[in-house]
């Protein structure tokens, strides 16, 4: 699926199953909590946090990815409600990217060190 046919798509289920967009601040709350959500996840599955019980890593990638979708899902719909085109912003993004950071990254010492 692509970016703008993700758009579209969350558009038309906001239309007509979720009634009508939150506000843009709701939905930068929601964005929030749901980032949160994602860390919380983060620093158990790689980090040095435990999960409270055993049984909880094993569903936790699964978990993942669905916290992860919920971030697109609301990043989309702040999106289409500011008027913001993903993919071209994700296309300038990277070309600003590319001219920055094109010799900064494979000069850096640090990220050759990672095994």
């Amino acid at each position: 699926m692509t970016l703008a046919k993700a758009q579209s798509t969350v558009d038309h289920w906001i239309n007509t199953v979720g009634i009508r967009y939150y506000d843009e601040l709701t939905n930068t709350a929601i964005l929030m909590e749901e980032t949160g959500e994602v860390a919380r996840l983060m620093a158990r599955m790689y980090g040095e946090q435990s999960f409270k019980r055993p049984e909880d890593a094993a569903s936790a990638p699964a978990q993942l990815a669905d916290e992860m979708a919920d971030v697109l899902f609301v990043l989309i719909c702040l999106a289409n409600q500011t008027g913001v085109d993903l993919e071209d912003a994700l296309k300038k993004n990277l070309e600003k990217k590319t001219k920055r950071d094109s010799e900064r990254h494979r000069n850096n010492p640090k990220l050759k060190d990672h095994s």
